[in-house]
């Protein structure tokens, strides 16, 4: 992983004077910090999030509301609290623009002392956040929506495991239980307006009991459907508002071509799955199921549908006609991940400033035209980051197992390779083959060669 950082040019540690910085200014007063902040330490609020997690951006709260509906209290990190446009940390934010995971180590956008510790919602105090409040109607729909800055404290840092076993054996805390219901009523609303999630089985690395590494596929816990509903009604609310008030920063995503999705459908169709005569696309892929060997194989493909997601900034009323999301269907914003992801701090400073009627600060307009460039990059390097942890420690797992066979699926072909995907371990790779496979077989596949170095594996697919 050290050769993959070097390769990838991956930051190594901070630069002093970002240290320096970190340590004054998360060793500032509470009061201090908070400067301009309502006291909101009433809210009962609690993060939800993966075990073991210490960059908390989000922490949710709810309550019923008198006229029937549900008030949502989303507290995002105040990262502009500590971080001054243009200083050494911001600068150094620019140069990283996300939080980077790997199997050894996470490479932070933010010195631990702030990621981990001072910005981060943890129920150890109080702290600085944007606190949203969105008022939904029985169906689920927003009515009023109000973001400030707050002082809040998180009461308790359950992970997704908690919230999911306390809400099916009725002792969930009645906030949790409002999350389901928020849920169940985002996700109605997706489908009806033609958003689309594609629910892929990702790959995890996970430590085994004599220190090596295993890989596995992601089982997702329904409790993390219902938080991702949350943190996309703030994005959609936050990109409502930039449009609205012309300017902003959002997160887009160009519609399906019609060649992409001729070529699901006719595959579909050579594997007996029927099209849906109404919802298109994005009815077809709820309709697959993830576990079976086709649903695998047309997840896969369906994949293809959603490429060339990028960022679009604007400003003075001029809202380009490419701003809408298509998976989302609808314009959608990143404003939730402050702590690991750079945009998020300039479009939330956007949204504030429209809200309460006030010019944009300067260096956020300035940072919603620049920061499409620097998120492209970033996204194109946590990628390849990504997939070069994948192939070390798949080739890592494989390399005892050269000459054994596997059992896998068969997900996707091209000319003389296919793709497939190994149950376990939780391999996918490209394979080669001589001919006669298609997508949703199930098949043999023998390991020739597996170099971690190279990071390269040499599957055959066989009789």
């Amino acid at each position: 992983m050290d050769a993959v950082r070097a390769e990838l040019d991956v930051p190594d540690g901070f630069p002093e004077q970002v240290t320096a910085a970190v340590q004054a200014a998360a060793g500032r007063p509470a009061g201090e910090v908070a400067t301009g902040h309502t006291d909101r330490t009433g809210i009962e609020l609690v993060t939800i999030d993966p075990s073991g997690s210490r960059d908390l951006d989000q922490a949710f709260g709810a309550e019923r509301r008198a006229g029937g509906g549900v008030r949502v209290w989303y507290a995002i990190a105040d990262v502009a609290a500590f971080v001054a446009p243009g200083g050494a940390i911001d600068v150094e934010a620019h140069r990283r623009g996300v939080t980077l995971y790997g199997p050894d180590r996470r490479v932070p956008l933010h010195p631990p002392e702030l990621s981990e510790g001072a910005a981060s919602l943890l129920p150890d105090g109080d702290r600085p956040a944007l606190l949203w409040c969105i008022d939904l109607d029985r169906a689920g729909s927003p009515v009023a929506t109000r973001l400030e800055r707050a002082i809040v404290r998180s009461r308790a840092q359950l992970t997704y495991e908690d919230v999911a076993r306390t809400v099916a054996d009725n002792t969930a805390e009645p906030a949790l239980l409002l999350l389901r219901e928020i849920g169940e009523l985002r996700l109605g609303a997706e489908a009806a307006r033609g958003g689309v999630s594609l629910p892929l089985p990702d790959q995890v690395v996970e430590p085994g009991p004599d220190g090596d590494l295993r890989l596995a596929y992601d089982a997702p816990v329904v409790s993390e459907d219902w938080n991702a509903q949350v943190s996309l009604l703030a994005g959609i609310e936050a990109a409502r508002i930039m449009v609205e008030g012309g300017a902003g920063l959002v997160r887009t995503l160009p519609p399906a071509d019609e060649r992409t999705l001729s070529r699901l459908r006719r595959s579909a169709a050579a594997l007996g799955v029927p099209w849906p005569d109404r919802g298109g696309y994005p009815a077809f892929v709820r309709s697959l199921d993830p576990a079976s060997p086709v649903g695998a194989a047309l997840l896969v493909q369906s994949a293809r549908a959603l490429r060339g997601a990028g960022y679009v900034g604007f400003r003075d009323g001029a809202v380009p006609d490419e701003h809408r999301h298509s998976a989302v269907a609808a314009p959608y914003a990143h404003v939730t991940a402050p702590l690991r992801r750079l945009c998020d701090r300039a479009a939330n400073e956007i949204v504030l400033a429209l809200l309460e009627g006030r010019e944009v600060p300067e260096w956020a307009s300035v940072e919603a035209a620049a920061l499409p460039e620097v998120m492209a990059e970033t996204i194109r390097r946590e990628g390849a980051y990504a997939r070069a942890a994948l192939d070390l420690v798949e080739a890592l797992v494989l390399r005892p197992a050269v000459g054994h066979r596997f059992g896998a699926v068969v997900v996707d072909v091209d000319d003389d390779r296919v793709q497939v995907q190994l149950r376990d371990p939780a391999v996918v790779a490209r394979a080669r083959h001589d001919g006669g496979c298609s997508p949703g077989d199930e098949v043999d596949v023998v390991v020739r060669a597996a170099d971690p170095v190279a990071r390269r594996l040499d599957l055959e697919v066989v009789e």
